[in-house]
């Protein structure tokens, strides 16, 4: 309660209530000094309102509540404090209001980098998509192919621009979208600043080495991110060890080809995969396969493979081991 006893803070847990925000952003939305905010910054993150996640140079500050999975019970309750105050005091509303159309620039400036970052590779992207299947089509086979079943709490392993973690935010309970490239997470956060603070989570880190803790997470993406593995068996275990038992994995990558120009200029380091040897990866990570799609519609043929994790043991077995 110390720790909100100050305007200044009290307009900070608001703003992050909205999105994640970099020290330097929130000085700049605040009207104040970066060292005078990040004072107040240190004060939240002591006292568990605030936290930090570092990003190459980049700090950006998110409050724990909105971390997309699980959530903090005071900081929830923060931040319904916060929004009823916006609605019942004129002033603090006011106040509010003021911040929010300079976190407009924010957004706006966002947008801009994430363009020019599209414009400097566009030629490059634009060529590779001319020779698979409409990204619109791979999208709705994927949707079909995850079904109707609930999503729970999805992690989108190399989410690039960010779009699977937009596609399925809405289905999901909270969506983590990681990614070890710092300049398409900017472009993810610029895609997905729209979506509720809630709802994705950005996180920088390598599929080989994932920051999760173990059986996290009801299902796993890999949308054209396998190819880039030298080692895709240690990156399926790394993905099985973060599934929870019963969870889902969904792979989406190119059947095997020859295109062997794909190493020099994108960096595959796979020219595609084998629906046997996507089955056999998935089996010795410890996921069930089923049966995969294939999207014909292009000189690449764009495969979607889905497993299942086996379930954990049932106690009185597990007992049994044990005698």
């Amino acid at each position: 309660m110390r720790a909100l006893a100050d305007p200044t803070r009290l307009r900070i847990m608001r703003l992050l209530g909205a999105m994640e925000l970099a020290v330097g952003e929130l000085a700049q939305v605040l009207g104040q000094s970066q060292p005078r905010v990040s004072r107040h910054v240190g004060i939240l993150c002591d006292a568990g309102l605030a936290e930090r996640h570092r990003e190459g140079s980049w700090v950006f500050l998110r409050t724990p509540a909105l971390t997309g999975l699980g959530g903090n019970p005071i900081g929830e309750a923060v931040g319904r404090l916060l929004a009823i105050a916006q609605r019942e005091d004129v002033r603090f509303s006011a106040i509010c209001e003021e911040d929010r159309r300079h976190l407009a620039a924010i957004r706006a400036a966002r947008e801009d980098g994430a363009a020019n970052y599209f414009a400097a590779h566009a030629q490059d992207w634009d060529q590779l998509r001319s020779l698979h299947s409409p990204d619109q089509q791979v999208e709705a086979a994927l949707a079909n192919a995850l079904g109707d079943a609930p999503l729970g709490d999805m992690l989108d392993i190399g989410t690039g621009t960010g779009r699977m973690a937009e596609l399925f935010a809405p289905r999901a309970d909270g969506v983590v979208a990681l990614d070890k490239s710092l300049d398409m997470l900017r472009v993810a956060r610029a895609k997905l600043q729209h979506l509720p603070a809630s709802g994705v989570e950005l996180v920088q880190g390598d599929f080989l080495a994932l920051p999760f803790a173990a059986q996290k997470f009801d299902t796993v993406l890999l949308h054209q991110v396998l190819h880039f593995a030298q080692d895709p068996a240690a990156a399926l275990a790394e993905a099985a060890r973060v599934t929870k038992p019963d969870g889902r994995i969904a792979i989406v990558d190119f059947a095997a080809h020859d295109r062997e120009e794909l190493r020099t200029r994108y960096a595959h380091a796979r020219l595609g995969f084998t629906d046997l040897s996507i089955a056999t990866l998935l089996s010795e990570a410890g996921y069930m396969p089923l049966d995969p799609v294939a999207l014909t519609g292009g000189e690449l043929v764009v495969k979607i493979w889905l497993g299942k994790r086996a379930a954990a043991p049932a106690l009185k077995s597990v007992k049994k081991a044990v005698r």
